[in-house]
């Protein structure tokens, strides 16, 4: 018989638990994963048209050109992998807003950078007639690069403060959406051409766009990624975070950065859609706990789940139209949103 020591024994025993803990998250993410996997598959099978499987086999590997091949390649698959790239963008950017404001009910619209975009758009629109979704994208990203300098020096630059950066957001929202609705009021071919791209939609999607703000969305996923481990010190304070050795102005600085360019990229190709950067990060903490290295992987694999189901349900509910995904996940957000605050509410009381 072996026996143990005492001191060998406790300390097996205290590190069981993390590692079953570690277990079911890596587990609960594999099967997320695979989640995933089938709604990019029903993404490009199920549509306003019906296409039978061996259909839409022959238009993803045998391409000749048939009406059929064209819808599968040309439309329906631009469509999801952009429905999967921005939905990876708007979770992180997303958790990343929640635990730099340590606001778990905060969203990439609270820093007024969706504001920022349209605001960018409207002019180029309005000023300078761009017409087309190819030229949306850069004067969206304009924007909200320059909104996000314009809170982070509102919010105080290196001294920023979560409160200070959410009262900056919101006031630049505020100014910003002024702007945008008196210059859609002056102007109605602006307004004509911003009612769609401020929907949310995916139905635009070509494989142009998706290259064009492919490179921004992954610079800002990995820059996301790698900020879990001073995200988590900054979620809990900072003191707290000084004292575990996180540099905050640094983590705040590269926090909007990536931020920045996730929504950014997500918001230019598609339009605002909302409460897809509030839900799924907030829900996933419910799952994973408070320690971002999880959280963050977690809201890359179940936001596009979310975006991408959406869509789907949109196209699929008023055959032979369309439902945009920006409106689906309105409908799906609000009465979550408001559960949400609702319970918030309770657990203080």
């Amino acid at each position: 018989m072996t026996l143990v020591s005492p001191a060998k024994a406790g300390t097996e025993t205290a590190t069981a638990p993390p590692r079953r803990r570690t277990a079911r998250r890596a587990a609960g993410l594999a099967v997320s994963l695979g989640v995933l996997l089938t709604l990019v598959a029903a993404s490009i099978a199920i549509g306003a048209k019906s296409i039978p499987p061996g259909e839409v086999w022959h238009g993803l590997f045998h391409y000749t050109g048939r009406d059929t091949d064209v819808v599968i390649r040309d439309v329906r698959l631009p469509r999801t992998i952009l429905g999967l790239l921005v939905g990876i963008a708007l979770g992180l950017s997303g958790a990343v807003i929640q635990a730099l404001t340590r606001n778990s009910l905060a969203d990439p619209g609270l820093l007024g950078l969706s504001a920022g975009a349209a605001a960018s758009v409207v002019s180029a629109i309005s000023f300078l007639g761009v017409s087309s979704l190819t030229g949306y994208v850069w004067f969206a990203f304009l924007g909200t690069a320059v909104a996000s300098v314009l809170v982070y020096a509102l919010g105080g630059s290196r001294g920023a403060t979560p409160v200070r950066l959410a009262l900056a957001g919101t006031a630049v929202y505020a100014a910003l959406y002024g702007y945008v609705n008196a210059v859609e009021l002056l102007d109605s071919a602006a307004l004509d051409k911003m009612r769609f791209w401020t929907v949310g939609s995916l139905a635009s999607a070509n494989m142009t766009v998706v290259r064009q703000v492919t490179p921004f969305l992954l610079v800002g996923t990995v820059l996301a990624l790698a900020l879990g481990r001073s995200l988590s010190a900054v979620a809990l304070g900072d003191d707290t975070a000084r004292a575990l050795g996180t540099h905050l102005g640094r983590t705040r600085v590269l926090s909007m950065a990536a931020v920045t360019l996730l929504c950014g990229a997500a918001t230019a190709a598609c339009g605002p859609i909302a409460f897809v950067g509030l839900m799924v990060p907030h829900l996933v903490r419910a799952l994973t706990g408070p320690d971002l290295r999880w959280i963050l992987p977690y809201a890359a694999v179940l936001s596009p789940v979310l975006l991408l189901g959406a869509d789907v349900i949109g196209r699929v509910v008023a055959r032979p139209a369309e439902l945009q995904v920006g409106v689906v996940t309105t409908l799906i957000g609000g009465p979550v949103f408001i559960y949400l605050v609702r319970r918030r509410r309770m657990a203080q009381l």
